[in-house]
């Protein structure tokens, strides 16, 4: 099937956004994806958290999703709504949006930038060796990269063939989720119980005032937790009326369900997001409880992480070893969610412990500090990345300035919706960014307000400003280019040669 530079296996909204992100800096990137459309059945994710629409805002296609989804307070610890209205965010707030449109959504801006996905193919194993990866699908086909990315989910076939461990915890519960016909009298919203936590709601809903108010009829989506871990097997219809009955005394008469899936709450990450030509992003990389919403964002994350990285690599500009930052920042995100995920999924049971356990949080969330750091962290929005030390912007995410230039007002975020490096020249100093033309925009700019970062606060206001593709900020001068060169270097290559 030819050779690429890149083969990304899995077409959900991981491997959507690296493809995107390699597609714009120049590399040939394609997806390898099991289903033969993209029509996705069943959904779990149910939207994004700000970072997320701050990512998609970076580069220029958040527009398309607020206009589709419902925006809401969607951070919760427990029972709580964590409010963050007041976090300096262009975007202080969720998005409810389900993962099939999502999943509509992204795969129309990838169709726009030209990115090939081969449908219906599924990898069996993989060869890497000095120069690139072979691999191996079911059809008896091969394909060649320089590169490979499982983007495959918790199943994935790429970690495996890899042999990267998934280390972590086995499942404690498990919910079966669906969306069905329910012909009797029921309940809407959420239960807790000593099983666990359940609920019933209608498929189609709008939000009013920050409160969710269901259609009047219509398809039903069912959440139940089962009383004992179920089998890694499909679940039937029977499984279902059976979890219903338990908790509810009646199954409420539901039948034919569109999907009906399992999941549950085990928690694993891979031992290294990289093995050699192989990486890995996504529920490819980690794996957890749904609490907390936190899955799609990782992934989200993931990408735009890898992409720039990856494609420096590619394209030679820089050395193999930038690869390995990759799993340097974006492992240890990773394993502090994972850790989130589990202490909100302990908050999910209903017996008088885990009762005694929330309502504590619940005061412990009214104190204002605790209530911000713990949004910022459902939010994405307080990562830090280790860049070096000094200035509070070092390693966190760029603020979405409203900037003065000589052309006229700027967003901070519209300057990366082609994913360039771009360093910011907010006092006239004297940086000297010449030999990486190729790679690095200059951005003359200036910026008169207070600069403020969420959790953090405000932040002395720098004189130039160097952000990488994903949106963080790896170097800050105050009064001197000083240290420019090397971390313009370190991210992005040495120097072109005349």
């Amino acid at each position: 099937m030819g050779e690429h530079a890149v083969v990304i296996v899995g077409g959900g909204p991981t491997g959507m956004m690296l493809a995107g992100e390699l597609t714009l800096a120049g590399v040939n990137a394609v997806i390898i994806e099991r289903r033969p459309t993209r029509d996705v059945v069943g959904s779990r994710a149910g939207g994004f958290h700000s970072r997320s629409i701050e990512i998609l805002d970076q580069r220029g296609i958040a527009d398309r999703f607020l206009a589709e989804g419902q925006i809401a307070q969607t951070a919760r610890f427990g029972d709580t709504v964590l409010d963050i209205g007041d976090f300096p965010t262009r975007h202080p707030y969720g998005l409810g949006l389900w993962q099939n449109h999502i999943e509509r959504i992204m795969a129309g801006w990838v169709d726009e930038l030209g990115v090939l996905i081969h449908r219906s193919r599924a990898v069996t194993g993989l060869a890497q060796d000095d120069g690139g990866v072979e691999v191996h699908l079911a059809s008896g086909e091969t394909m060649r990269a320089a590169y490979l990315v499982g983007a495959d989910g918790g199943r994935s076939v790429v970690r495996r063939e890899a042999g990267i461990a998934f280390e972590g915890w086995d499942a404690t519960r498990s919910h079966l989720i669906a969306e069905a016909e329910i012909t009797e009298e029921h309940p809407l919203g959420i239960r807790h119980d000593d099983i666990g936590i359940h609920g019933l709601s209608r498929v189609a809903y709008e939000i009013r005032d920050g409160e969710v108010v269901y259609a009047d009829e219509g398809p039903v989506r069912v959440m139940v937790t089962e009383e004992h871990v179920g089998p890694a097997t499909q679940p039937t219809l029977d499984d279902l009326r059976a979890a219903l009955t338990r908790v509810y005394g009646t199954d409420f008469g539901v039948t034919n369900p569109t999907w009906l899936s399992r999941f549950t709450d085990a928690t694993r990450q891979a031992a290294a997001y990289r093995a050699g030509r192989v990486l890995l992003a996504g529920d490819a990389a980690h794996v957890h409880a749904p609490a907390g919403g936190q899955g799609i964002g990782l992934g989200l994350q993931d990408a735009v992480n890898l992409g720039w990285k990856l494609a420096l690599v590619v394209k030679g500009a820089a050395g193999e070893t930038l690869l390995d930052t990759y799993h340097a920042e974006r492992h240890p995100v990773g394993a502090r969610i994972l850790e989130h995920t589990m202490a909100q999924s302990m908050l999910q049971r209903g017996d008088a412990r885990s009762l005694a356990l929330r309502h504590t949080i619940e005061d412990l969330l009214t104190v204002d500090g605790a209530r911000r750091k713990i949004a910022a962290t459902i939010h994405g929005l307080d990562i830090r990345y280790d860049v070096g030390d000094g200035h509070p912007l070092l390693g966190r995410r760029m603020p979405d300035l409203d900037l003065a230039t000589e052309t006229g007002p700027v967003r901070a975020y519209s300057l990366l919706h082609r994913a360039e490096p771009t360093l910011l020249n907010l006092a006239g100093l004297d940086l000297d960014a010449a030999p990486w033309a190729d790679r690095v925009q200059v951005v003359d700019a200036r910026y008169d307000g207070t600069w403020e970062l969420p959790v953090l606060g405000a932040v002395p206001a720098p004189g130039g400003v160097l952000i990488r593709p994903d949106g963080h900020v790896a170097w800050v001068g105050e009064d001197s280019g000083a240290g420019l060169s090397d971390a313009l270097t370190r991210w992005f290559g040495p120097p072109a040669t005349a």
